[in-house]
């Protein structure tokens, strides 16, 4: 019974997070050189909590604007329902549920304009790794703090050799990302820390493969990675809870 309740509002927190992704999006989803927009597509400025950045993708002429809404509030729903289910009542939860709406903020922003941007990346990457440290002490625990830290540092690291050997295929924008795969897998342990790597990269290039075989792409159309090594946390969480 305490499984369902803990579901039930991890349901309610996606569903209601989800909604407040589309217009922080919508405001990110511009090229590296251009500045955050400040007004939606009808020119009105943005307003409310945070400067704008909290508030739903809502025109004061009634119209919506950015990605879905409905789409995104259901995915983070069901994010955070598995994130929920899998780990159950135990505090690295909080951190889990934390990250699934930005995670899904970031892998909308990179989808539609191949960016990831530093105001999201890495204050998310601190924030994990101090969440995390407050879990650790909690009772009840399953996991390490020390090794979250240095699988952080690991996987950033080898993203950033990756980078440094193909800038065209690899963003430093996901090097800071690595920031917080590394830590939420390292939560794990080290097997944790390479199978969500390896999920993350087996992903990208499956979803690679069906768009050539659809004539889609070719092998030189540029993808974005970083949803698919968020997709790899998610599978990391997933093992880590039940290994």
């Amino acid at each position: 019974m305490e499984t369902f309740w803990i579901i039930a509002a991890a349901i309610l927190w996606g569903a209601g997070t989800g909604l407040l992704i589309p217009r922080a999006a919508y405001r990110l989803s511009v090229p590296p050189e251009e500045p955050w927009r400040t007004s939606c597509p009808a020119g009105h400025s943005f307003a409310g909590v945070g400067n704008g950045w909290i508030g739903r993708a809502l025109c004061r002429d009634g119209d919506s604007y950015g990605p879905s809404t409905p789409l995104l509030s259901a995915l983070t729903a069901t994010v955070s329902a598995v994130l929920a289910a899998a780990t159950g009542a135990r505090p690295e939860l909080a951190v889990w549920l934390l990250l699934a709406p930005i995670g899904l903020l970031l892998a909308t922003v990179d989808c539609t304009v191949e960016r990831l941007p530093d105001i999201v990346t890495l204050p998310l990457a601190g924030i994990t790794l101090t969440l995390l440290g407050v879990a650790a002490l909690r009772p009840g625990a399953d996991g390490s703090w020390k090794t979250a830290l240095l699988g952080s540092l690991a996987v950033s690291a080898f993203y950033l050799v990756l980078f440094l050997i193909n800038p065209p295929s690899f963003g430093f924008g996901d090097v800071k990302l690595g920031l917080t795969v590394g830590a939420v897998t390292g939560w794990y342990g080290w097997g944790i820390v390479i199978a969500g790597t390896f999920a993350g990269f087996l992903l990208f290039a499956l979803y690679g493969l069906m768009l050539i075989v659809a004539r889609r792409a070719d092998r030189k159309t540029a993808l974005p990675l970083g949803p698919f090594l968020l997709a790899g946390v998610c599978v990391g969480v997933l093992l880590g809870s039940v290994v």
